[in-house]
């Protein structure tokens, strides 16, 4: 059966929506928006000079990124927006079906979740939760298995973009906590103003799969 890019990426989307709410089988899914989210706060630390303290992952979907120095703002702010456009370019990667270009992004993410790993886990649950990832995004290095797996990839890629579309309307709670609060703190700008701007954004990326040029691909 030979689908659009299109038809596809509207597969996946209502396979996301479906997942999403099963119980167990969304976990990896929740799991590795967690983790872009959180590995985004931890790079943004890094990238204006701060540090990285320890990363946590729970079992439940949530998650913690500690760090000191570096600039609060952008901090702050790159959470929801990194988780967006790790979707982006987890599914954009994938769909290239460039066996040079998805092996050095299925490298990037392993080597991310081992130095994250080995330097940042400081629990159990973070522990098993990234040695799952680890193994469920080396997969696709094993070339025999690419084909199959992309399609694995990039539904992450979608599962992640569509997380990062509604996770930040968790924030409208009113108990002024997480990054919307820190940044309202930070600029006077009220909670709101963030969330709208992340919820834009991550429609954005996913807007921006949609106007992709549109080629088929051939599912079994």
């Amino acid at each position: 059966m030979t689908l659009t890019s299109r038809q596809q990426l509207i597969l996946f989307i209502a396979a996301a929506f479906i997942i999403d709410y099963l119980p167990f089988i969304n976990l990896p899914f929740l799991w590795s928006e967690t983790f872009f989210h959180e590995i985004s706060h931890g790079l943004a630390a890094l990238l204006t000079g701060g540090s990285i303290h320890n990363i946590t992952l729970s079992f439940n979907g949530s998650g913690v990124c500690t760090t000191s120095g570096g600039i609060r703002f952008f901090i702050s702010f790159s959470g929801y927006a990194g988780s967006a456009l790790w979707g982006l370019l987890i599914y954009s990667v994938a769909d290239t079906l460039s066996p040079k270009k998805a092996k050095r992004m299925v490298g990037i993410m392993v080597v991310m979740l081992g130095v994250t790993l080995l330097l940042w886990a400081r629990d159990v649950s973070t522990i098993i939760i990234l040695l799952i990832l680890l193994f469920i995004y080396a997969t696709p290095l094993v070339k025999s298995l690419w084909f199959s797996v992309k399609f694995f990839i990039q539904f992450v890629g979608v599962f992640v973009m569509l997380d990062a579309i509604r996770s930040p309307l968790y924030l409208l709670d009113g108990r002024d906590l997480g990054d919307g609060a820190s940044l309202a703190q930070l600029t006077g700008l009220p909670e709101f103003f963030w969330v709208a701007l992340w919820f834009v954004i991550a429609v954005g990326c996913l807007y921006r799969l949609w106007a992709g040029p549109v080629t088929t691909a051939k599912v079994a």
